[in-house]
Formats: structure tokens, sequence, C-alpha cells
């Protein structure tokens, strides 16, 4: 008899608690074979294909696609062992619909491959769907009265429970039923008490649909309240219309993103400086290497290159604060972050070991991460556990900026762009390629000295390439 599991959403790893639904793989009735992705996902850091554990028939599905769920609720369930006509899988004429044991002949194991999530998408090619209803399964091997499939739909009310269990209220003392700590602070900061909600989650989980629906509720009672039952005169000035008003959430990139920052100013004490370099002879070095064959290198790999040199001889710019141990953390690789603008908002990839990559590894490099970058296919693994970040904000046409330290690292060299500009070479005045140069650093982890160290190495770099030389 088939038996249907329940499969949940997984820990996405690197603390994401939630995710939001982009984009169903299956329909209700598919069949999906073990490891087969299932739903697309958007999580605070990349948008991920979720893989299910399980072979058989897609019994039901939760969320409707832009639904926001937390780590732990249900996504789908399926009819494990069954097939598109409801038989047990393995039987004479019937193809087994579990990827590994269709390959082995072996029956598929109702515990799945235990493989939640791998990868980030499977190896396998995903079987082809087909649409059935499948026969009422037994739970537990005790046979269940037949029932309709059942599917959230976007008609749904905005908190409808992503499960079919009952809603119940938070308990007046206890713990309250929270596990995203995104809904905490946004009730925190609204002043909500979360012990009054009634949560529309598994097991009466509080989502930030409930906390959201709550403060809406609010809002409008407190306009109920300030409205006096006599007309009052026109009130002079702009009209206070909502129409006029528009909300954008912060959520998925741009939210984390908008959390890092916060995070990075409150917790960093940050300081900037900034120094103007002559690039004319580092563009003329890039077109030599250009135009003596092979691949093209990249301004920006030229930069990571300088960049990687400079932390060798100043190490304390490659590293990070652990505040509760009040220590500094020095790493002796380099795990260089750079900035990449897409559709969906700033990503920070980063790239691995850059410090042993030669120019034409981080130009090749670059370009694939910024290619995944903009196709959304970045996995949360490329875009953290960065030491370091290059920031090249000169491809907006801006000359300088201060940047902001990507939490929780120690530094970031921002580059401005490389334009001809009047410039004193050689005691005479010249049209030169010039760039401006900063670096935020944090305070704690040194002085002043050494962050000016580091970038008077940096531009002494840009201006004579030759320098590298030393440290090759």
């Amino acid at each position: 008899m088939a038996q249907v599991l329940e499969f949940k959403l997984p820990d996405l790893g690197e603390g994401l608690t939630e995710a939001e639904i982009v984009r169903w793989l299956v329909e209700v009735g598919d069949v999906v074979a073990v490891d087969q992705p299932v739903v697309e996902v958007e999580t605070a850091k990349a948008m991920v294909e979720v893989p299910c554990p399980y072979g058989g028939v897609v019994t039901a599905r939760f969320g409707a696609e832009g639904t926001e769920l937390p780590v732990g609720a249900p996504l789908l369930t399926v009819a494990v062992g069954e097939t598109a006509d409801g038989r047990p899988a393995g039987d004479a004429g019937t193809p087994a619909t579990a990827g590994a044991g269709r390959a082995s002949g072996r029956e598929p194991a109702a515990e799945g491959s235990g493989n939640v999530l791998v990868g980030y998408g499977t190896s396998e090619a995903p079987a082809r769907r087909r649409r059935v209803r499948p026969a009422a399964p037994a739970v537990n091997g005790r046979p269940r009265t037949p029932e309709p499939v059942r599917e959230t739909r976007p008609a749904d009310t905005p908190q409808a429970a992503p499960s079919a269990r009952t809603a119940r209220p938070a308990p007046e003392d206890g713990p309250v039923p929270v596990i995203s700590p995104l809904v905490r602070r946004l009730a925190r900061q609204n002043g909500l008490d979360l012990r009054k909600l009634t949560g529309s989650g598994p097991d009466g989980l509080i989502l930030r649909a409930d906390v959201e629906h709550a403060l809406r509720a609010a809002g409008a009672q407190d306009r109920t309240d300030t409205t006096e039952p006599a007309a009052a005169p026109a009130a002079a000035g702009p009209s206070a219309s909502t129409a006029s008003v528009t909300r954008v959430p912060l959520k998925g990139i741009r939210g984390a993103v908008a959390d890092k920052l916060s995070r990075s100013r409150a917790e960093i004490p940050d300081a900037t400086c900034w120094v103007d370099a002559d690039a004319t002879e580092l563009m003329r070095t890039r077109a030599a290497m250009n135009a003596a064959g092979g691949p093209k290198i990249s301004v920006l790999a030229l930069l990571a290159r300088i960049c990687t040199a400079a932390l060798a001889r100043f190490p304390e710019l490659n590293s990070s604060v652990d505040t509760e141990a009040r220590e500094i953390v020095r790493y002796a690789d380099v795990h260089l972050g750079f900035a990449a603008q897409t559709e969906r908002g700033l990503v920070v990839p980063v790239v691995r070991d850059a410090h042993t990559r030669d120019a034409e590894s981080l130009t090749a490099e670059f370009a694939r991460l910024t290619e995944a970058a903009r196709e959304g296919t970045l996995t949360p693994a490329q875009l953290t556990g960065g030491t370091f970040t290059l920031n090249n904000y000169g491809v907006f046409g801006v000359d300088g900026s201060t940047p902001i330290i990507n939490h929780p690292e120690a530094a970031m060299l921002g580059v401005g762009r490389i334009v001809p500009k009047p410039w004193v070479h050689e005691g005479e005045l010249a049209v030169r390629q010039v760039v401006q140069l900063s670096l935020t650093f944090d305070h704690r982890v040194c002085d002043g000295g050494t962050a000016g160290g580091f970038l008077r190495y940096v531009a002494d770099c840009v201006e004579q390439p030759a320098v590298l030389l030393r440290t090759l």
C-alpha cells in the first residue's frame, strides 16, 4: 500500500529561516522521482530549486506562488510507492517512479533519499510529469477514506495557513510559537504583542503574514477611532489619500541587504580614507596583456590582484571581529567578494581563494559569477564567506563613494570611474587616466596608519604596476 509522506521546507543553510515560493515545478497529480526539484524558492540570499527526497505521486502542495513560508512548514505531500495508475511501483507493466529505484530495479523506500537539499538542484533529469488523480492511499498501513486532492490557491486569504491543521492563538504564557527572527523584529518595532495573535502556520506558528495582517487591522482601527462623525472642513495642503503612497516590502534580497547594511552601521565603528591615483600605466599594462593574445584581462581582475597583494602586506584588514569573544579573527585565505548589480538587487558573490589566482583566472571567475548573479542562480554558498570586498562603483559613472562594510568583514575597497583628467606628471601638466580609490575599514581591527598604508600600496600598484613584481 502507498504511504503519504509530508515534505517540509528544509533548512537551506547560512541561518536562513524562511523562503518565498517563486514557482512550482510540479502540479498536484504529477509523478515525481527521488531528488527531483519540485519548487523554486527565493531566500534572502539566492534563488534555490528544492528537490523532494520522496518518489511517488504529488497529492497536495501548500502555498501559492508569492507565499512566504518558514523553515519546517509543509511544502507538499507525496504518495510514495504509487504510479500514475495508482498501483504499487514495481508491478508488472508499471514503471517505478523513484529515480534511484527505477535505475536499480529496487522498490522506492518510504524514507526517501535522505537528500533534503542536494546542491540546490539534482544531477538526474526529472521524470516526465503526468497528471493523475491518485487512489486513496493508506497512512501508516491503515486505509484512509478517499478525499479530493487539496491545494492552496492564490484566492486564499493573505494569512492562509500553509497546512491543513487548525490555527490556534498563542498561549497567554509560555513560549510564543515564532521561528523567524524577522517576524519577532517586525512585531517589536511596531509594538505588537505576539501572544495576542492567532498563528496560521503549522501548530499555530505565527508567520509574517499574521503580523502584517494584524498591523493592517490596527491601522484601520486607528483611522476609524480618529474619524469625527461631523464633516470637517477640507484641510489645506496635499491629499492624504493612500493612493499616492506606494509601499514596497523589504523582503528577499532587498530585505537581506537592508538588514546587513543596518547591522554594519550599528555594530562597526567604520572610517573612510581615499586617494586619487594615476591609472594610466595600469591601463597601458592591461592593453599590452590583451594584445599578447589569450583571454582578455578585465580591469576588475587587475584590481583584485592588487588587493590580494595588499592584504598579504596588511593582513589586519582581512579579518572580522568576534564581538562575543572580544577577539579579532584574522584569515590566512582571501575570499574576495565583489559587488554585482542585478535586476533583483545588489548581490556580493565571493571568489574563493582569490590570493591563489592570477589575473586570467580572476577574470574568468568574475565573469562566471556575474553571469550567475544576473540569472539568479547563485547559491547561498557563493554569496557568503567573504573576507574582503571590492566594490567597483565606477561602472555607474561616479567618481567616489564611502562604502558601507559588508558585515562581518573588516574593510571594503571602493573604485570610482577611470577618466581623463588634468594631472601633474613628471613636473608637467598632462591629461592622465585618473581614478579615486576609497577604503572603508573597521577601526577596531586597525588604526588609520594601517588603513592608510594599505590604500597607499594599492595606489602605488595602480600607478606603477611593476610594484607588484616584488610580491609575485
